[in-house]
Formats: C-alpha cells, structure tokens, sequence
C-alpha cells in the first residue's frame, strides 16, 4: 500500500523543461557553446553545476575559474524572467498535490537548485503540502544514482520518527517522474513508479522501468493511485 508520493520537479511540477534548455542555450552561446537538444535531453537528472560541466566538456571548451558560477547565476536569473509573467504549471497537477497531501506523506525529489524551486514553491503556494525536499546539493550523485531517492526516503523517515510514527519502506513509497534516469533512480531504492510522458516517450519512460505511465497527472486522484499501486 503507497504511503508517501515523491515528486520530481521540473517535468511533473513546472512545465519548463524547453525554458531550462532555451535559458541555457542564450547563457553557453556566450561562452561559445551551441547547446542542442540531443545534448540537453542526454543530460536529464542532471544538476545544475554536472550539466554545466559537462556541456563545456562536451564541447571541448576550458572552464576558466569563476566561470561555472557565472553561468549558474546568469542561467537562474534567465530562467526567472522566462516564468515571471506566467508560472508553467502542468494541469491538474497542483490540485493533484493537494489531494495527495490529505491522505499520503508527500516528498520533493529534485535536482532543480533551491531557488528555482522555492521561488515557484513560494508563486504557486505550494510549500504547505510537503513533508521532506531533496534538492541539488543535499547529495553528490545525481540521477540515475538511487542517493536522492534514498535521502528523500531517511528525510521522511526522521520527520515520522520526531512524529512517533513508524517508519516506511521505500515498497510503501510512489515516485513520480518525467524522465528515464529519475525512474531509474527511484526502481533502484525499490520504489514503485509512475512515469509521465511530459518530455519523453512512453516507451522510453517504460524500457527505464517505470511501472505505470500516463499522459497527465490531471487524469489521476488519490483513488486511482490506490487503486494502481496496491
């Protein structure tokens, strides 16, 4: 039986996956880098800081000292005026999320950095409905490595316990995802998984484990999901 959903950020919460790589390509173009979408879309669960990296490695360029942190900071402030006017929610999924808050434990699992995700957080209200957040720098790994996962799972383990409650099981935990390395890196802490097809294909989501996957999180409700994952 679930009793805690985990969310991933960009993707399942905040429809900005193109935003993210548009505010990238306008940042690296000005240190020489053309970055793609075959680049950006082979880099999803990625944070911030490896995704910078690893674009100036792909593209062979040097990284000079302080540089990692321009790009970060002219990437985030970017990204900020591409959402001011209008916060790219997904349908459904806020009213989702507050459905989910009244009968499951529910989690953020992120790579997003912790302004991003607290200024949406923050526009769109959404703090209140979370026990526990994992985001970009509360581990060293990123997805597909299951240590995000696993620290979300002893975040909320350490919150029931300071509540008296008994701790869960990751088997008692859903994890709900848009791309194939954060289903990888939920199946590999045993968690069960709903894959969305938000920024990749059906099947690429499924051949990554994911054992259920739908079109919209606006086509589910408590019910269904323990009606599914049982």
């Amino acid at each position: 039986m679930i009793k805690s959903i985990f969310f991933d950020f960009n993707g399942v919460i905040i429809d900005d996956e193109k935003i993210q790589m548009n505010a990238y390509k306008e940042v690296l173009k000005g240190h020489g880098i053309e970055l793609t979408e075959e680049w950006y879309f082979d880099a999803l669960g990625m944070d911030d800081r490896t995704f910078v990296q690893a674009m100036f490695e792909r593209a062979q360029k040097k990284m000079q000292p302080g540089t990692l942190e321009t790009v970060l900071q002219a990437k985030t402030g970017l990204h900020r005026t591409m959402i001011e006017d209008e916060l790219p929610l997904f349908p459904g999924v806020l009213n989702f999320i507050k459905a989910a808050s009244r009968e499951f434990s529910v989690g953020l699992v992120s790579m997003a950095n912790a302004e991003e995700i607290g200024y949406v957080f923050e526009r769109a209200g959404l703090g209140p409905f979370f026990s526990v957040m994992v985001m970009a720098g509360d581990v060293s790994a990123c997805k597909p490595a299951p240590d995000c996962y696993r620290r979300g799972l002893e975040k909320l383990n350490e919150k029931r316990q300071s509540e008296r409650l008994l701790p869960l099981l990751a088997s008692e935990c859903l994890a709900i995802e848009d791309s194939p390395p954060g289903i990888q890196s939920a199946h590999a802490v045993g968690m069960h998984t709903l894959g969305v097809t938000n920024t990749v294909s059906e099947n690429a989501l499924r051949e990554a484990g994911a054992e259920v996957v739908t079109h919209s999180l606006a086509d589910w409700t408590v019910d269904s999901v323990k009606l599914v994952f049982v």
